[in-house]
């Protein structure tokens, strides 16, 4: 039973870890405070599912998961290009809810509250990932490499450029850097990495539902990135170790799952309060949240 619960709290971490570096991107290395990260991980957690229910093979599915969940990124990056700030953040918060939404109301496909059940365990190359062993293995080769190609990219000349947009977008600019461009394409990547979390999670879970995507699920990614510092790799591991665990002991504490829930929410917020008081660039991070 401990061994089977370790496993699952791995492969939260595995998981999590995905999303939460796919956002420092995006935040923290581009400076965009985007608050919709968790519509694109609600984006690639329902095309996965819908497909994998259609019959469709777990890679064309994972694939078309961050594709999908990048097109989104896209679309919104062009729509949000005017503004910056509390203003952006309105804007991907309001994306968000859209999303949460359709999720919700649009019956005939997602059937709404009630969600997708019945999700198939992931298959490659004629393996069947049916235990959780196994599919930590899964979840733990696509959070490395996920880990190495965005460690990757921000060492790479884009990946400068990115930080250079983050300190000041107006310089960058009449170096002749096209920042818009380059914003998009940091919102894109970002939201692809989202999109593969999300079939993961569906993957595993088996059964998705629009109260998965909701606003309450966003803050523990945000809390990673802050926590662990903004454009701060090392640290968002670190971070997204801590988060995922330490909320854990209240299970065995024998509070009803009702106060579970919120203990955990003012968990992430008294230790948001902590860091940002004794460590304003929290645990690792090289710059401090404006």
């Amino acid at each position: 039973m401990i061994s089977a619960y370790l496993i699952h709290l791995l492969i939260l971490i595995g998981i999590y870890l995905i999303l939460a570096i796919s956002l420092q991107l995006s935040v923290g290395f581009t400076g965009l405070l985007n608050l919709g990260h968790i519509a694109f991980y609600a984006i690639g957690a329902y095309i996965s599912a819908l497909l994998a229910l259609a019959g469709l093979p777990f890679w064309f599915c994972f694939l078309l998961a961050g594709i999908g969940a990048m097109f989104f990124g896209f679309l919104l990056a062009i729509s949000t290009n005017k503004l910056k700030g509390d203003y952006l953040a309105l804007a991907t918060l309001a994306f968000t809810f859209v999303i949460y939404a359709i999720t919700l109301n649009w019956t005939g496909l997602t059937r709404g509250p009630l969600g997708l059940p019945g999700i198939p365990k992931p298959s490659l190359f004629g393996f069947t990932f049916s235990d959780n062993f196994s599919f930590l293995v899964l979840v733990f080769v696509i959070a490395l490499i996920s880990y190495l190609i965005i460690t990757r990219i921000t060492k790479s000349p884009f990946g400068r450029v990115l930080e250079a947009i983050r300190d000041d977008e107006l310089a960058t600019r009449v170096l002749g850097k096209n920042t818009f461009k380059m914003k998009s394409y940091a919102l894109g990547i970002s939201a692809f990495f989202a999109g593969i979390a999300g079939s993961l999670y569906a993957y595993y879970i088996t059964f998705i539902d629009p109260s998965s995507f909701t606003l309450s699920q966003l803050i523990p990614v945000l809390a990673i990135v802050i926590i662990g510092g903004l454009a701060s790799l090392k640290g968002t591991i670190i971070a997204t170790i801590i988060l995922v665990l330490l909320p854990e002991p209240l299970r065995f504490v024998g509070f009803p799952s009702s106060i579970i829930g919120p203990a955990r929410q003012m968990i992430y917020a008294l230790l948001l309060l902590l860091i940002l008081i004794k460590k304003p660039r929290g645990l690792y991070g090289r710059i401090e949240l404006e």
